[in-house]
């Protein structure tokens, strides 16, 4: 009887995956469907790009990318800025300008949350 891995094994294994050009491609355009004034979380971007395991990796595209994408509109779980010092003030406030209402440090995730329509992608 073969056993199934556990999940620390699989965490390990995704890890150590080789980087992927389609995987990258994939997340890019994901974070690129989240329209002005709506946010993801970056579980959200892995998983709409099809890696729903890889939300580190959505990090790394996005300081790849530099300014080419939207990163703004992605952030924490339960809309939590993530960056720190003048980052996370410039994320804030590029939010701001485009509509994005916060309830102390976090985005108004009931109101400002994209949802990904995985056909479209």
């Amino acid at each position: 009887m073969r056993r199934s891995p556990t999940p620390v094994a699989v965490t390990r294994r995704l890890l150590k995956a080789p980087a992927s050009e389609a995987r990258d491609a994939a997340i890019r355009r994901a974070i690129r469907q989240i329209p002005r004034g709506k946010v993801a979380t970056y579980s959200q971007v892995a998983a709409a790009a099809g890696y729903p395991l890889y939300h580190r990796q959505v990090v790394q595209v996005l300081r790849k990318a530099g300014r080419s994408l939207p990163w703004q509109r992605v952030v924490g779980a339960g809309g939590a800025i993530r960056l720190q010092r003048e980052m996370a003030h410039e994320q804030r406030m590029r939010l701001e300008l485009e509509g994005v209402r916060f309830r102390g440090a976090r985005v108004d995730m009931t109101e400002h949350q994209h949802v990904f329509r995985i056909w479209e992608l």
